[in-house]
């Protein structure tokens, strides 16, 4: 069982925990409560589990995004910072927005409070029936395709099936499901199970993979068939033709194609089940001649020619950032790739012919400023780095390589990390965090990380520290079941250095950690070998880094993940705190956290002036819990509209007290005046 409810530890009420996504959620009670199971297709929305509890109140501790909603799903309200409601007798769900999705189903009068500490719901009975829905998502069937390319745009034809809705409403994240897994073997075999819609929507290009995987991503949110043809098009059975090939160039126009039609989904469906004011409507109803009323309705082939009717570059400005484009070499063995970017929207390029040398320039120059000071290099000789590749920078938040090579400025994709992270087994209990210190002199990043991690006292934590280990008892760690292995200290090319020797991860035939931080010298090829181990992600480093700068990475990252960022999100702010920054990268899936945010998505505010009004920006970051369609409405009195979540909205212009009650609610990086400290160190 994935979704399970339990007793409040500290006091009167109930947590909801999702034992294979690490997730939990709180509510408190005004007296103790018993949990007894209730029907789940009693719920207008789907849940995976469901309680009963005798009360007529509930207390939500943290501020979460909260709709009410009457007997048939429609949206009566939605609670805003600090607002409040009050209904008659009647039937309501509240809808509930924290990691794990939640709902309240009620009978009598509604009040509901929201305040700066959290959210007061009151009822006129005396039962709340809860339900709970994990975000955790597996393949439903493996399809099995030959090195033809035509197999593989079988496969990809087969994505749509993973879809909950083919309504606009498939731009919310939760409405995608995880596409049929992709298997490289010696015939063509498509299980019956798979039920693909029939959206009347076919993407044609010519059998060649070089044009088969970058149309994958546009192929899945359409529910799309993918077709042999002569040149690159999309057709509807309606007979409306889109060209996906010209002044940009066949990638760059499918990437366009995707971007827009998910832009004007996401407009349209604010006439739907979240009737929010949308930034980008707004701004978008002043340049377009588009109903959306009526295209809500409209069949999906009417919205497609509607949409594509508009030239892109009047609602470039609107598309939200990507958060995610992949370098996918054209080869047989990278289809197995294709399910897992698919799920975060990807856009699939092929990599770029670009030469690698400036790439190992900067590595060779960054190594000669290494050798100045002392270095986490298990060697007195430097250290080389692993053959380099420079992938081509796109305007994606985060950029990954599937190809030969370590990529520098990129993340390393990795088949086998994707397959780890579905091959979780459940876990309950704490949160397992294992620091190995192996070098006294590195002591100092030890013992902050042992400081820190977890100090947030609404989670369960269980932090081990271990100082020069040996090469047993450092396999031991590795071989243990265990969320998150912050290693600090020398790598080199035998493997770890340990009090009596050399532990080369190759070894290891199984992995517990799911995700780690080798913060020494050159560690990629050891991270590699822990996701080949099983594995799902993790912090490496390409080349030697001084101790010094090491350190400031090392220090940033503990407190970020901490918070709740995930490993790519965490790294792109942290290596911009040292000079050696550049070295470090994300193997495996980077979408991997060790706790949940506080919030929603993992937030960066930028804050700029002295009062008595500043400037602020929001700079969101995606992680395995919301991806590109998911909507932010920024803590401010002052900012009521929502957003596409993703990336940076403002300038805001704030007053002191606004910013003050902001950075109240949570503890939150900030970059202020261009330094990077935290909201409870600001004094304004």
């Amino acid at each position: 069982m994935t979704i399970s409810f339990e007793r409040l530890d500290g006091g009167p009420g109930v947590t909801v925990v999702d034992s294979v996504e690490r997730r939990q959620f709180s509510v408190e009670t005004p007296s103790d409560v018993s949990p007894s199971s209730v029907p789940t297709d009693e719920f207008y929305f789907p849940v995976d589990e469901a309680v009963r509890l005798d009360t007529d109140r509930l207390r939500v501790p943290t501020v979460v995004g909260t709709y009410v909603r009457g007997a048939d799903g429609e949206m009566l309200a939605e609670i805003d910072f600090c607002s409040e409601i009050e209904l008659p007798a009647g039937r309501y769900t509240i809808e509930l927005c924290p990691p794990i999705k939640c709902y309240l189903r009620v009978e009598g009068t509604l009040s509901v409070t929201a305040g700066a500490d959290g959210i007061e719901i009151e009822t006129g009975s005396e039962r709340i029936d809860f339900g709970a829905r994990s975000r955790h998502e597996r393949p439903e069937a493996t399809v099995t395709v030959t090195e033809d390319p035509r197999d593989v745009m079988a496969a990809l034809s087969t994505f749509g099936s993973a879809l909950k809705t083919t309504s606009v409403e498939r731009s919310y994240p939760t409405l995608r499901g995880h596409p049929p897994a992709i298997e490289v073997g010696e015939e063509l075999s498509i299980p019956e199970t798979l039920d693909s819609p029939d959206t009347g929507v076919t993407i044609e290009v010519p059998p060649n993979l070089r044009y088969v995987y970058p149309v994958a991503s546009l192929a899945y949110y359409l529910g799309a068939s993918v077709e042999p043809g002569p040149t690159p098009r999309l057709v509807t059975d309606h007979g409306f033709t889109h060209a996906l090939s010209g002044t940009y160039g066949f990638e760059e126009t499918v990437a366009r194609t995707l971007k827009q039609l998910f832009l004007l989904d996401c407009c349209t469906r604010t006439e739907g089940y979240y009737t929010v004011d949308l930034h980008e409507r707004r701004a978008i109803a002043e340049a377009v001649d588009l109903d959306f009323a009526a295209l809500y309705d409209a069949p999906l082939a009417e919205q497609i020619e509607a949409y594509l009717d508009v030239p892109y570059g009047v609602v470039a400005e609107q598309v939200p950032e990507w958060k995610l484009t992949t370098h996918v070499a054209p080869t047989p063995d990278n289809a197995e790739l294709l399910p897992f970017l698919v799920t975060d929207l990807a856009v699939i390029r092929l990599p770029s012919e670009r030469s690698t040398a400036e790439s190992t320039a900067q590595l060779e120059a960054l190594s000669a400023f290494t050798r100045d000071g002392f270095t986490r290099s298990a060697s007195e000789e430097s250290l080389g780095s692993p053959p380099l590749v420079q992938p081509e920078q796109t305007d994606s938040i985060e950029q990954s390589w599937a190809g030969e090579n370590a990529p520098f400025g990129a993340s390393k994709s990795s088949i086998q990390a994707f397959q780890n992270r579905l091959d979780r087994e459940p876990s309950g209990g704490d949160i397992d965090i294992t620091v190995v210190c192996n070098d006294a002199a590195m002591d100092e990043e030890g013992d902050l990380a042992e400081q820190v991690y977890g100090s947030r006292d609404n989670l369960p934590f269980d932090v081990q520290t271990y100082r020069n280990l040996s090469v047993d008892a450092l396999r031991a760690v590795i071989e243990t079941d265990g969320d998150f292995l912050h290693y600090i200290g020398h790598i080199d090319e035998a493997g770890f250095q340990c009090a009596d020797g050399r532990l080369d991860a190759r070894e290891i035939e199984t992995v517990g950690v799911d995700a780690f931080m080798l913060n020494a010298c050159r560690s990629y090829e050891q991270g590699m070998a822990l996701l080949d181990g099983g594995a799902v992600g993790g912090v490496v480093t390409l080349a030697e880094v001084i101790n010094s700068g090491a350190v400031r990475v090392g220090r940033t990252m503990v407190r970020l993940l901490n918070q709740g960022f995930p490993l790519r999100a965490a790294l792109t702010i942290a290596k911009g705190e040292s000079i050696v920054g550049g070295q470090y990268i994300v193997v495996g899936d980077g979408n991997v956290d060790v706790v949940q945010p506080e919030g929603g998505l993992p937030i960066l505010v930028r804050i700029d002036g002295d009062g008595p009004e500043y400037d602020v920006e929001i700079t969101s970051f995606p992680n395995g819990d919301k991806g590109i369609g998911s909507l932010i409405q920024p803590s401010l009195r002052s900012e009521a509209q929502h957003y596409l979540g993703l990336g940076t909205q403002g300038p805001f212009t704030v007053t002191r007290s606004e910013l003050r009650e902001t950075l109240s609610l949570e503890e939150l990086p900030i970059k202020l005046d261009g330094r990077l400290t935290w909201s409870s160190e600001v004094d304004l």
